[in-house]
């Protein structure tokens, strides 16, 4: 297809976007409260391969890793502009599966797709940049507010995204069926955590970020904008059903696999002790669960990672 006629079949992907939006060459909103704006990007051969992932996977993965970022603030989902970069021997058809991943998204979280671009490109890249919103912004919930006693949390289970990646790449001799798939979906359909972000904002949480680039690396970044120490125990860290097997098949130690690994889009956190009932109860409500796997500490501003025996332990997750 010519671009025209591309732009025509997306906007027929995507369907009528809503009373709300007004504008041709760029989309006027009519906002209430506080914006909260993030964009994120995903790369042909970085984040995804097309002989691993389909185009939909693609679509859906690059819409899911920026919601998750208004996630990790407690904020509403509001509006996505998309840009995608298109090699020419993708094709019209594949093009229009990876907008119709983005677009169930879309759907299923209540995210109008308001605007975007289309251009040639060597390499398949999606760029996605995201709107929410609050109805305050002292609503949100930040990196920097950890204090001295808080715990640390974290929803879910972690490693299942970098176990499903070692599973695609065939490390998964003896897992399963059932729990490969399980694993495999998890790396190609990560979900943004909308309403357990808001739900444990509403409960009191100090501090909050997405789980992307492994609690090693990301507890870091909290620590660090909180101005204190973060420990961590990575034997309490919860792992997902399979990424035991798979990282013993792959000789590695399963909590430090699963703190390193990245992408499972989980939300760390701290909250007062004080606060922990209410952080769990929220949870629950929101279809997740809370595990305990630290505490904050007067101390100079990082993480501290100790092993199962107290031991410090030099880890660090994914970086660009």
């Amino acid at each position: 297809m010519r671009e025209r006629e591309l732009i025509e079949a997306i906007e027929g992907v995507l369907g009528p976007a809503g009373a709300e939006l007004r504008g041709d060459d760029a989309a006027v909103i009519a906002g209430n409260g506080v914006a909260v704006t993030s964009i994120d990007t995903v790369a042909y051969g970085f984040h995804f391969r097309l002989d691993t992932h389909s185009p939909a996977d693609a679509g859906h993965k690059a819409l899911a890793t920026a919601l998750s970022d208004l996630a990790a603030m407690g904020a509403k989902t509001g509006q996505a502009y998309v840009s995608l970069a298109l090699p020419p021997e993708l094709g019209s058809e594949r093009a229009l599966e990876l907008v119709g991943g983005l677009a169930e998204l879309a759907r299923e979280t209540g995210t109008v797709v308001a605007g975007g671009d289309v251009v040639a490109a060597a390499a398949l890249v999606v760029s996605v940049a995201v709107t929410g919103w609050a109805d305050d912004g002292d609503l949100l919930v930040r990196r920097d507010g950890a204090r001295v006693a808080d715990r640390v949390g974290v929803t879910g289970t972690l490693g299942g995204s970098g176990a499903g990646l070692l599973a695609l790449g065939g490390t998964d001799a003896g897992i399963g069926d059932d729990v490969r798939t399980g694993l495999v979906e998890r790396h190609r359909r990560p979900q943004p955590l909308l309403a357990l972000g808001q739900a444990l904002a509403a409960a009191g949480v100090t501090a909050m970020i997405d789980v992307s680039d492994g609690v090693a690396t990301d507890a870091a970044h909290l620590a660090e904008k909180s101005g204190a120490t973060v420990t961590v125990e990575l034997g309490r860290l919860p792992l997902d059903r399979g990424v035991e097997e798979v990282a013993r098949l792959a000789g590695r130690d399963p909590h430090e696999f699963a703190a390193t690994a990245g992408d499972d889009y989980e939300l760390l956190f701290t909250a007062g002790a004080n606060a922990t009932e209410s952080v769990e109860a929220a949870a629950r409500d929101a279809g997740s669960s809370v595990t305990w796997i630290g505490e904050v500490s007067e101390g100079p501003a990082g993480l501290t990672l100790v092993d199962a025996s107290g031991a410090p332990a030099d880890l660090a997750g994914h970086e660009h």
